[in-house]
């Protein structure tokens, strides 16, 4: 969940009202926010920076407010304030257009190289615009709030920013080799390369985290005027030249992107939210976009869009009693224009600054929100049921209090693993393995869903090898296997395993353990007269167990499971002195 900083005193100026903390922090969960913090401009920038102190950082008090991820048009004040205003039914609900001219068109043409890098690029132009200091530094920090968010750090979405009149029309956005790119990037003082501006930035705090994105492909993206003077890289940097100051009056929005839907979104809020401060409010200039096979587009379109839903339902589904008039104006509150027709129904307007508003659960929420969650009553269905638990459930507890009765203590380990431990400690082949990888892993243990329970528990008994002899652990949790035939790529399976470690391998305690849960679930040994759905093991070779002292478990003519003692290697690579002997079956055939 994204946090804005706000100045306390320039958010209540704009409300037109003081308010004490307390009542803020009401009003913000009202209206499905929360107040996080309440500190200072220096305090955060002590937090922030490492710094023990600073007489020249301003002490203003600063509200630290959370904001719904999908809520992209309240990440500045800009946007906060008028969506409060209007929940307060203080101001009216803006109405956006936007204009294209007749003459002095922005154009952007597109060549083929680019599609090979940044494949999208749309655009908008705010013209006769006024900036303070404070709407200047919250328009960079917007861009900032939604290159984190919704751009993902620069690799969806990169927004750029220009002073219009310092370049010239038609713009051309391209992609060509870095030693082939050469202006003067933002606040700096020569001209470089792109080659050079990659290794410039290299160490640079902020930027160095965008350089990956761009840096292995042969052509990096560039945008230009006429002139052929370059507005930006992107995602990297912006030009100097066209750079926006305080008294710039036109500027160009540009954003490229891998995403086009997203980088609508982006420009979108943009636009939307400080188009209050051009002459002619809440009106945003298109731009002409040519692709390379000669489709034109222009952006943005600003569209509003009519969704219809059924008053009773809705406020059946939230469980309050209102009319279709009432509910019309919980909704404007949040900023959607609602109107009453026939039938019960409304019909919803909803604004280019709502792009969080998907489903018509979603309009729900938002009628929750402006009724209150806290006035909506408490009820007991009116509908009993009786409760029953998941067989698989069951199972896995009734088999987990067998194995506590035998001796045995559950251990509860982490469903992600790192690769060695699924294949290299165990003496398998990870190519081998049907197994679910995570693509950017946070730290070296967690690369992998794990298929097996066995690396979790020998884990466990490293970490408790100081603890007397014998070890007898076991787990009954899900593993992950990759399959292309369902849905979702993957699929769970519930194992039972169960490892005992003594100063002999104890097999025959292994062993033990599995007949008496199969006898528990009343499965008889095979019989080739009276039971051939019946269990047995079936000698097999298997690189995590000692040669010749590992079966396999078959019943209802198919494999569910390996038991044996753990090769010497698989044991030392786990950290471990004595020897183990394992058990790990499927229960999901016993159901």
């Amino acid at each position: 969940m994204p946090t804005i900083n706000v100045k306390r005193d320039l958010l209540f100026k704009t409300l037109g009202k003081t308010y004490s903390d307390t009542e803020f922090q009401n009003l913000c969960f009202d209206f499905g926010l929360e107040l996080d913090e309440v500190t200072t401009e220096k305090q955060v920038v002590i937090n922030e920076q490492n710094l023990n102190y600073s007489t020249e950082i301003s002490e203003e008090v600063i509200y630290k407010i959370d904001i719904p991820a999908n809520r992209y048009d309240l990440l500045c004040l800009e946007g906060l304030a008028p969506a409060l205003l209007i929940f307060l039914n203080q101001l009216d609900i803006p109405r956006y257009t936007t204009i294209f001219p007749s003459v002095n068109r922005q154009k952007i043409i597109m060549t083929e190289q680019c599609v090979k890098v940044r494949g999208h690029i749309v655009a908008a132009v705010l013209r006769d615009i006024t900036f303070t200091k404070d709407s200047y530094n919250s328009f960079i920090d917007l861009q900032e709030k939604l290159h984190q968010n919704i751009g993902r750090k620069r690799s969806l979405i990169s927004i750029g920013t220009h002073d219009l009149d310092t370049v010239k029309s038609p713009f051309l956005y391209d992609a060509r080799p870095p030693t082939n790119i050469y202006f003067k990037p933002l606040n700096q003082d020569k001209e470089y390369t792109a080659e050079e501006i990659m290794n410039l930035y290299n160490n640079h705090a902020q930027l160095k985290q965008y350089l990956h994105i761009i840096k292995d492909s042969p052509v990096y993206p560039v945008v230009e005027d006429s002139n052929g003077v370059v507005l930006s890289l992107p995602p990297i940097i912006n030009g100097d030249h066209s750079k926006i100051t305080l008294s710039t009056k036109n500027i160009l929005i540009e954003c490229t992107a891998t995403d086009l839907t997203k980088a609508k979104i982006a420009l979108d809020t943009i636009v939307c939210t400080f188009s209050q401060y051009c002459k002619i409010k809440y009106t945003v200039e298109m731009v002409e976009i040519v692709y390379p096979d000669k489709q034109v587009f222009h952006y943005p379109d600003l569209k509003y869009r009519i969704e219809e839903i059924d008053c009773e339902k809705a406020t059946k589904y939230i469980g309050i009693k209102q009319t279709a008039e009432e509910v019309a104006n919980l909704l404007s509150r949040m900023s959607l224009k609602t109107s009453v027709k026939n039938n019960n129904k409304l019909n919803i307007e909803v604004p280019p600054t709502r792009h969080d508003v998907i489903h018509t659960c979603d309009i729900y929420e938002d009628i929750a929100i402006a009724y209150g969650y806290n006035k909506i009553q408490k009820t007991i269905p009116y509908l009993s049921t009786i409760a029953e638990e998941f067989p698989l459930n069951k199972l896995s507890d009734q088999l987990r209090i067998e194995l506590a009765c035998a001796g045995f203590t559950e251990a509860l380990t982490f469903s992600l693993c790192s690769r060695e431990d699924v294949a290299d400690k165990l003496g398998q082949e990870l190519l081998n393995i049907p197994a679910v990888h995570i693509s950017n892993p946070k730290t070296l243990e967690f690369q992998i869903a794990r298929t097996t329970l066995i690396p979790g528990l020998l884990k466990t008994l490293a970490a408790n090898k100081k603890m007397p002899l014998p070890h007898k652990l076991f787990e009954i949790s899900d593993i992950i296997l990759k399959d292309d035939n369902v849905e979702v790529g993957a699929r769970n399976n519930r194992h039972l395993c169960a490892v005992y470690c003594n100063t002999f391998d104890g097999f025959e305690i292994i062993h033990g353990l599995l007949d008496r849960m199969l006898q528990i679930l009343e499965i008889l040994p095979w019989s080739s007269n009276k039971n051939k759905n019946g269990y047995y093991l079936r000698a097999v070779d298997d690189p995590t167990f000692f040669s010749h002292r590992c079966a396999e478990i078959l019943c209802y003519g198919k494999v569910i499971g390996k038991m044996g003692v753990l090769h010497p290697d698989v044991v030392s690579r786990f950290e471990l002195n004595t020897p183990c002997s394992v058990l790990e079956i499927d229960i999901e055939c016993f159901l």
